[in-house]
């Protein structure tokens, strides 16, 4: 049970999202920009991104989400966010996002982590100012986002259904689209 009243018919973010809408069109608005926005990176690997930081914070709900919209991005490449899920070191991935995740990673603990070497090691392997700008904010952002959620206890459905639901509204309308389409 959530620790404040929250629509019950909301998993998730969705649920203090609905409550609070003031909130929720500038949460919304980071989002889409940054995960939807023009960008070095693809949809498919931000989405990755988010995954791996979700996961790494045992946030149920992001990590579930967020493997949905990259498997319905990724389509016969899906393979990917298991590979990711269980060892990103050897997943079967490009060095370039290899190296961004590793710099996730670091930013998902403590940003002060991230070295020099990191960013080197990223742009050794392709990523630009824009792609590294954006690992560490899709970082920061997806950790205040599972905290959000685990740290109001909010209703996380068990059901992969329903992620697999969420993952293709979010891969094709973007974030926010559950209140646009019924507003």
């Amino acid at each position: 049970m959530a620790h404040i009243a929250l629509p019950p018919e909301f998993p998730g973010i969705i649920g203090p999202l609905a409550a609070y809408r003031d909130t929720e069109k500038h949460l919304d608005g980071l989002a889409n920009a940054l995960m939807c926005g023009p960008s070095s990176l693809t949809k498919a690997e931000r989405e990755l991104i988010a995954t791996y930081v979700s996961s790494g914070n045992e946030c149920y709900f992001c990590t579930n989400s967020h493997a949905a919209v990259a498997r319905h991005l990724l389509g016969e490449k899906q393979h990917l966010v298991a590979d990711i899920l269980a060892d990103a070191a050897t997943a079967h991935i490009d060095e370039k996002l290899r190296a961004l995740l590793v710099i996730a990673g670091k930013v998902r603990k403590d940003g002060r982590l991230v070295t020099a070497e990191d960013v080197a090691k990223a742009r050794e392997h392709g990523a630009d100012d824009r792609a590294i700008h954006d690992t560490v904010l899709i970082a920061a952002m997806f950790c205040m986002f599972n905290r959000y959620v685990d740290g109001l206890a909010t209703w996380t459905p068990r059901d992969p259904q329903v992620y697999e639901e969420i993952g293709a509204r979010i891969a094709t309308k973007g974030y926010g689209s559950r209140f646009r389409e019924s507003s």
